[in-house]
Formats: structure tokens, C-alpha cells, sequence
């Protein structure tokens, strides 16, 4: 009997053990584990966070939007672009494409923004040559180039952008000499107060076809050099090649050359009366311009250069000046390609504030979007809200363009982590 009870006794256990495990699974939890990975994980929570601030900013647009369009329909107004097909009726004072009175106000947005990028383009791209220049001479071993260097970017940077915009255009550009009196180059070239007077080329064949000739000569000139640079990255030497490539490069290039003058004639500046006639002009109002910025622009990228340049260990360039290598070759070869990685972030700052920057010439008259598009279309139609917005969009997307492009070139020059 004894035996028997004790061989019982763990069975009876073991029922009553499954039987409360039977419960146990029979109450479902207030959450599913599912459930709660799915609030406990990040990532999930970052989207629903960004999607709830997302959808706050577009009800707070919406709500701006039909504000104003309420506003404007109680002033016997309404939103929309239709008056961009209406004739403008004012003209420009210069412009890239050919524009007259009789156009439309597309056609006046399309100048503005050429224009605005013309300039922009000029300033980013000289500015940044310059900047380099002298923030290179703010690291010179000799005292005064490096304390004229300084100088330069101190006495530059801390005075506002429009009043050297008005000063170069009040002090240096009115007070050139009347077109009479004009300064030239050969008899070809003429400067006055009024502007710069170049020769040009008309065509007898259409510009997109020489525009596709200069990018077909430009990218086999790019392709050749790039060739060659792998080459001596490889093997330390030019190949052979390279100088057969460049000689049949430069008699393509003759040829070209040649072609166009056969179906080009030059237009040379003629005083005619009180003004010159033929050839290109470039006003004032844009030569101050882009004297003002570029200068100004300098000297914040100066200090980009020179911080980048001051990021790379001394032992360096000691190590460059060790081996042999001149003071030149240490900057082209060790130096530069380094600092160029700490130069790049800062470096589309400054492009962009050229570009924002450009809008500061409405101050003199050069006819930059602002300028004609703000100023100029908004009194004649009143169409205040479309236009901004669409002078906003632009800016917002040339910086995002800039943006984009920078931060590609930066990922192609930065250590690659393996």
C-alpha cells in the first residue's frame, strides 16, 4: 500500500500542474508581444513622429493658404498664375536672352532668374579661387604676406555686404569716364560708367550646336586628363598616350576654332552719338555687383581654407619638405587633397550665401529676379503672394541643387571606412 500511494502521488501533481499551466494559457495578455515591439521599436517610432509633424506642418499650410485666399476673395481678388501669360509692358534694362516690352511676365521671371544665376555663378566661381589664394598666404612664413593676408579677411568680412555692394558701385563705377571718354584694349574693349563694352560672334548656325561642340571638346579634354591621372596614380608615370591625345585634342580644337569663324562674324563696339552700338554689354550695376560679393565672399572662404589647411598635422608637410618636395608641390599633392575634406561642409555655406547674397543688387539697380520680378511685376499686378512664392521656390531649390551636388562631391572625398 505504501508503495502504491507514493506511486500515485507525483501523477497527482503532475495534473494539477498541467491544469493550472491549461488556465494560464487560457487568459490572453492586455498586449500581444507583437504589440509591443512594435511601440518599443525605434524605428517605428521615428515614423510615426515624423509623420505626425508632417501632417501638422501641411494642416498649418493649409490653413495660411486658405486664409489668404479668403483675404484676397473679400478684395475682389484671386490666386493663381494666369497673369504670367499676360504681356509685361516695361522693359530691362539688360538681360542674357532677348526680352522687349512686348513679352510676358514668364518671360520676365526667365530673365530674372538667368540673371541672378549669371552673377551667382561668376562670384562662386572666382570668389572661390581667390579665397583659396589668400587663405593659402594667411599660412605664408613671411610676416607680411601673411599679416597683408589677414588684413584682408578682417577688414572684408566685418563690413556689410550692401554697403560694399554701394560703395563699389557709388566710388569706383560712376566715376569711370562718360562713354565719349571711355577706357579701351585695342580699340575693342571699351569701359566707362555705363559698363563694359566686349566683341562678340554672330553665328550663322544655331547656338545649341556650338553649345554642343564646347561640351563634346570639354568632356574628351576631361576624359584624357582623367585617363592620365589613374595612370600615374598606378604607376607613378604619364603615359605616352597622353601627349598623342592632347596634340589631337588641340587640333580638333583648331579646327573647330576655325569652322565657327567661317560661320561667325565678328561685332566690334562702334561709338555711335552717345552710346556704343554692336557688340555685348555688361552694365555697371553688374560689374559692382560681382566686384562686392566676390570680395566679400573671399575672405569667409579664406578662413574656410585656412582652417582646413591648419587641420592637417604639421608633420605633413615637414614630411613633404623631408623628401624633397617644394613648397608648391606639398600644397598640390599632400596638403590640399587632404584639407579638402574639413573644406568642403563650410565651403557650401559660402556658395550658398552667394547665391541668396546676389539678391542685394536690387540696391543698384542690376535686374536680378528681385528686382524685376519682386519689385517691378508686384506693382503692376499685385499679385504679391504667387509672385514671392515662386521667388521663394527658386531659391529653395537652387540651394538644395548646390546642396546636393556639394555633399556628393564630399561623400567621393572622404575616408572610405571599410
Amino acid at each position: 500500500m505504501i508503495q502504491s500511494t507514493a506511486a500515485k502521488k507525483p501523477q497527482h501533481d503532475r495534473t494539477a500542474v498541467d491544469s493550472g499551466s491549461d488556465r494560464l494559457s487560457s487568459v490572453k495578455p492586455f498586449m500581444t508581444p507583437s504589440k509591443v515591439r512594435l511601440f518599443d521599436n525605434d524605428a517605428t517610432r521615428g515614423v510615426l513622429i515624423q509623420a505626425l509633424v508632417l501632417a501638422a506642418f501641411l494642416f498649418g499650410a493649409w490653413y495660411l493658404f486658405s486664409n489668404a485666399a479668403n483675404n484676397l476673395d473679400r478684395l475682389g481678388m484671386h490666386f493663381g498664375f494666369d497673369f504670367l501669360q499676360v504681356t509685361a509692358g516695361f522693359n530691362i534694362s539688360w538681360s542674357v536672352i532677348p526680352y522687349d516690352s512686348s513679352m510676358t511676365y514668364w518671360r520676365v521671371f526667365a530673365v530674372g532668374v538667368l540673371n541672378t544665376l549669371v552673377l551667382s555663378a561668376l562670384v562662386i566661381f572666382v570668389g572661390t579661387i581667390l579665397g583659396t589664394f589668400v587663405g593659402i598666404l594667411r599660412l605664408s612664413n613671411n610676416p607680411l604676406i601673411s599679416q597683408f593676408a589677414r588684413w584682408y579677411v578682417e577688414i572684408v568680412r566685418n563690413v556689410p555686404l550692401l554697403i560694399q555692394v554701394i560703395f563699389w558701385f557709388t566710388v569706383v563705377f560712376s566715376t569711370l569716364p562718360p562713354p565719349r571718354k571711355s577706357y579701351s584694349i585695342a580699340d575693342v574693349f571699351f569701359l566707362n560708367n555705363r559698363g563694359l563694352y566686349i566683341p562678340t560672334i554672330e553665328l550663322s548656325i544655331s547656338f545649341w550646336w556650338v553649345f554642343a561642340l564646347v561640351i563634346a571638346l570639354g568632356a574628351g579634354l576631361w576624359a584624357i586628363i582623367r585617363q592620365s591621372s589613374r595612370s600615374v596614380h598606378n604607376t607613378g608615370k604619364r603615359p605616352a598616350t597622353f601627349y598623342i591625345l592632347v596634340l589631337i585634342w588641340c587640333v580638333i580644337f583648331a579646327l573647330s576654332a576655325l569652322l565657327l569663324a567661317q560661320w561667325g562674324t565678328w561685332s566690334i563696339p562702334e561709338l555711335k552719338g552717345f552710346n556704343f552700338r554692336d557688340g555685348a554689354f555688361l552694365p555697371a550695376s553688374l560689374g559692382a555687383a560681382f566686384v562686392a560679393m566676390t570680395v566679400y565672399r573671399s575672405a569667409a572662404i579664406a578662413e574656410t581654407v585656412r582652417a582646413g589647411m591648419q587641420s592637417i598635422d604639421r608633420g605633413q608637410s615637414e614630411a613633404a619638405f623631408t623628401i624633397g618636395f617644394s613648397r608648391f608641390q606639398s600644397l598640390r599633392l599632400i596638403l590640399i587633397p587632404q584639407a579638402v575634406r574639413a573644406i568642403i561642409p563650410p565651403m557650401t555655406n559660402s556658395w550658398l550665401a552667394a547665391t541668396k547674397d546676389s539678391s542685394l543688387a536690387v540696391a543698384i539697380g542690376f535686374p536680378e529676379l528681385v528686382s524685376v520680378f519682386m519689385q517691378t511685376s508686384i506693382n503692376q499686378t499685385g499679385r504679391a503672394l504667387e509672385i514671392i512664392s515662386m521667388v521663394m521656390g527658386f531659391y529653395i531649390v537652387i540651394s538644395l541643387v548646390i546642396s546636393y551636388l556639394l555633399n556628393k562631391y564630399n561623400d567621393l572625398v572622404q575616408y572610405k571606412v571599410r
